[in-house]
Parts: C-alpha cells; structure tokens; sequence
C-alpha cells in the first residue's frame, strides 16, 4: 500500500476517534501510534497523517460549512461518522492542499469510503466532493 494511502487510513481512524469521544488531537494520536506502534515503522506515513488530522480539525467550521452546502438534503449531524471524516478530509485536501490534484483526493476519499462504509457511502462521497471541487473551480 503507497504511504500516502495508508496515512490516509490511519487519519481517517483518528479522527473518526476524535470526533466519537471528543478528546483532543493529540491525545487520539498518542493513543493510536501506542496501539499501533508494531505496524507504522515510516517517519513519513505518521507526518502525513498528523498534517491530514491536524488540517481537518484546524478547518473543522469551514469544512462541515462546506459539505453541508454541497449535501443537499443531508444533515451532518445524521451522517455516518466515518462517511463524514472521509468528507471532511476529501474536503480538506481538495480546497487547503494545493499539491493534491483533486482527482487523487476525490479518489482515496472513495476506496476510503469503500473500505471503511459501503459502495453507497462511496457514491454519496463521490457525488459531494466532485460537487465541492466543481464550486471551488469556478
């Protein structure tokens, strides 16, 4: 698995963790590199994943503004937590990480959503961030 992948997995699980117990970043990371300290040996796939779980919770107000203007019909409150990290972090890469081409965030996002949800999640997240980078574009 490409590091950038992986790291993207493992934010995804941080976050998710931040979000459900509401402790902070730094205590959810701890706790998951101490969990998890035998599988991530890449100075590099931890630095990613710090930047992604740092960036989406720097950002939290403007990207949850973001993709609830883009999911119509939807309440963030009402969405799977998973599904809405995964559209927090596609969200995140897509508008405040310029050397990410939006398909690549688009797509990890999906084979997240795929992984971690279901084929649904992963059309309902393709159709909200293919939304969000088409409003960002113009």
């Amino acid at each position: 698995m490409r590091k950038r992948t992986l790291a993207r997995e493992y934010a995804l699980q941080v976050l998710y963790q931040v979000d459900l117990t509401g402790n902070s970043q730094e205590d959810c990371l701890e706790n998951f590199w101490q969990m998890h300290k035998d599988e991530v040996d890449s100075d590099e796939v931890r630095d990613f994943s710090r930047v992604l779980v740092a960036g989406v919770l720097s950002y939290l107000e403007e990207l949850d503004r973001c993709i609830s203007k883009s999911a119509t019909n939807w309440k963030l409150e009402r969405m799977a937590v998973v599904d809405r990290n995964i559209l927090r972090m596609g969200c995140f890469e897509l508008i405040y990480r310029k050397d990410i081409p939006p398909k690549v965030a688009i797509n990890e996002a999906i084979e997240l959503a795929k992984k971690y949800s279901s084929q649904e999640a992963a059309k309902f997240v393709n159709g909200i961030l293919d939304k969000i980078h088409t409003e960002n574009k113009e």
